[in-house]
Formats: structure tokens, sequence, C-alpha cells
């Protein structure tokens, strides 16, 4: 799976990361109002809601995909750092899968409340938001984290040194955006990978 991403082109990254859910997202969409549409006077709004348990699912297979990318990268672009050079990978496994889990939960829960959502609408307290929002924004500092350890990866192998912030600043906000940094990026890799073999 790791050499998979690896070695795939960037139109075929960027196709499961980006197209196919834009797709999807718009055919959800235009079914939802093509359905309000027809029938705005009877359209039982909680029908309309159950459209949204696709919505989660979209997640999924678009973080299968990104994170399976990260991951890749990280993990799979070790034995071509510098042997002199030593990247703490322990820490990024374990700050990997922190927003891994979270997400599935969160997706989990979306998916099942809006497959009922008449029956399903949870109550809403604010001490649920004392939960969520540390570890919302913890998700964040770790993916925001992996970008970073990914972003330094590459760089460190193309220049075969140790590298500073400065020096892959550019890189962190193309794995950032990543719609965009795909199709610079991952050339980069597969040159990588191409130039290690031949060596």
């Amino acid at each position: 799976m790791i050499t998979s991403f690896l070695k795939a082109k960037h139109w075929q990254l960027f196709t499961l990361t980006t197209g196919i859910p834009i797709i999807l997202y718009i055919g959800f969409m235009v079914t939802i109002f093509s359905q309000i549409s027809e029938n705005p006077d009877t359209a039982n709004p909680f029908e309309i809601f159950n459209f949204f348990k696709w919505f989660p699912l979209i997640m999924l297979f678009i973080l299968f995909f990104h994170l399976g990318w990260i991951w890749s990268i990280e993990y799979g672009l070790q034995k071509y750092v510098p042997q002199n050079i030593t990247l703490k990978i322990k820490r990024f496994k374990i700050l990997f899968f922190i927003p891994v889990i979270y997400l599935l939960l969160i997706n989990t829960f979306l998916f099942l409340t809006f497959t009922d959502f008449e029956n399903n609408i949870p109550p809403f307290s604010p001490f649920i938001m004392l939960f969520i929002i540390p570890l919302h924004l913890l998700s964040m500092f770790c993916l925001f984290h992996n970008l970073y350890f990914c972003a330094k990866t590459i760089k460190t192998i193309e220049l075969k040194r140790e590298v500073s912030f400065n020096d892959y600043i550019g890189e962190f906000f193309l794995m950032w955006f990543n719609f965009i940094g795909i199709w610079i990026l991952q050339p980069r890799i597969n040159n990588i990978i191409s130039q290690e073999k031949e060596s």
C-alpha cells in the first residue's frame, strides 16, 4: 500500500482525494435540491437530512487517501533519509493516530445520527463542547505536525542534510493545500523513488 501511494501519479492522487469527492458532493446536493423543488409543500425535512448520512462516508473516503499519502511519505521515505540524520519518527507515529481515531469516531457518530435523523437528534449540551473542542484542537495540532514532518522529510532527502523550517516552508504549505501541492510534490516523490532505485 505504501509503495502504491509513493509510485502513484499526481493526477491519480488528485482524482482520489479531490476529484471523486467533489463529484459525489455535487451529485448529492443536486439530488437534495431536486427533491425539494419537485415537492416543496410535502417534502419531509427529516428525509432530506437522511441524505447527509453519506457525507461522513465521503469524508472517510477522502481521509483514507489523504492520510494514507501522508503516512506513506513519512514511513515509506524514511529509508531514503541520510544515515547521519535522525528524524523523530516515533513522535510522528503517535501524533498521526490521534486525529485518525478522532475523525473515525466523529464521522461514525454523524453517520449514525443522520441515518435516522428524526429519532436520533442528539440533545445539545454545552458540556459536550468541553470535550469536542479540545479534541478537535488537539487533532488539528497533530495534523499540522504531520504536514510539517512530511515537508521536512522530503526536503531532507532532496538536500541530503539537516534542514531548517526556512528550507521547507514551501513544502509545508504545499502539504497543507494538498489539492495544489499534490501536483508539485508527488512528481518529486516519484523522482526520489526512481533515483534511489537507480543508485
